[in-house]
């Protein structure tokens, strides 16, 4: 019962897509600080590489960077190949890269639709579908190993922005999260996902001119995420105080969604 062995991830291999930002990267680091080695994923290798080398000599610890597009099926192979010839099995899956597209109703067009729903839907399916033996080499009933999908409060409620597509994907990583933790529970796999709201990021800074004081004075926590409430939720999902807790979506996103008369927009 001691919060050490509750919460701890010492030696563990973890895996977080898009690690190299935003949520990622808090994700990534929280995983860095408290023992685990990690893999983090992105398209541009350089700024990859450097974000690897950056947290690994912050954490005293080994985060190693694989470049590749994991939108592509020839990405997912290159990515899993990569781990497979440096790891014997992973404790942890963390799917979290994503892209947003916004356009008007009537100007909404294919390549928005396509792109998001191809990184946000299809890349979390095939990559847990190719580094499933590799998740299942360390899982037991009393230690299983984990995949955590990143989902997003505008895939419950109805988005403030024309996102059409990444509102969708993002509901669509939701129930995707409840038939994978139903397929891989008995095989000692336990999938959940996380629905974040407002936490500083590329993707919500564009949208927002990286002013997020309207945001935070919308929420009602009066304020945006932190690296820590959302590495302390994956961490605990990943823990052993986690390991009775599957299929579920948990929202990290000071209230928007359950606490009524709060909404952006």
């Amino acid at each position: 019962m001691e919060i050490n062995s509750l919460f701890n991830v010492t030696g563990k291999v973890v895996v977080v897509t898009g690690g190299s930002r935003g949520i990622g990267e808090m994700i990534t680091a929280g995983f860095l600080a408290n023992g685990a080695k990690v893999y983090i994923s992105a398209r541009k290798a350089p700024p990859l590489m450097e974000k690897a080398k950056e947290l690994s000599e912050r954490y005293n610890a080994e985060c190693i960077a694989i470049p590749c597009d994991l939108s592509t099926l020839e990405g997912m192979d290159y990515f899993t190949q990569q781990i497979t010839e440096k790891e014997n099995g992973i404790d942890f899956l963390i799917n979290n890269a994503g892209a947003a597209w916004g356009e008007p109703l009537e100007d909404f067009s294919e390549t928005g639709w396509d792109k998001v729903m191809d990184l946000n839907v299809k890349s979390i399916f095939f990559l847990t579908q190719k580094l499933k033996s590799l998740l299942k080499t360390n899982a037991t009933i009393d230690d299983p190993s984990r995949v955590i999908n990143i989902g997003s409060i505008d895939g419950l409620n109805v988005p403030a922005f024309e996102t059409y597509s990444y509102s969708t994907s993002k509901a669509a990583v939701h129930h995707l999260t409840r038939v994978l933790a139903n397929k891989l529970v008995k095989e000692d796999i336990l999938v959940n996902a996380i629905a974040p709201g407002p936490y500083p990021s590329a993707m919500l800074g564009s949208a927002v001119n990286s002013d997020y004081s309207f945001i935070a004075e919308a929420n009602p926590r009066k304020r945006v995420g932190t690296p820590e409430d959302i590495a302390g939720l994956a961490i605990f999902l990943c823990s052993r105080a986690g390991a009775y807790t599957v299929g579920e979506t948990i929202t990290s996103d000071g209230g928007l969604v359950k606490t009524a008369g709060h909404k952006l927009g």
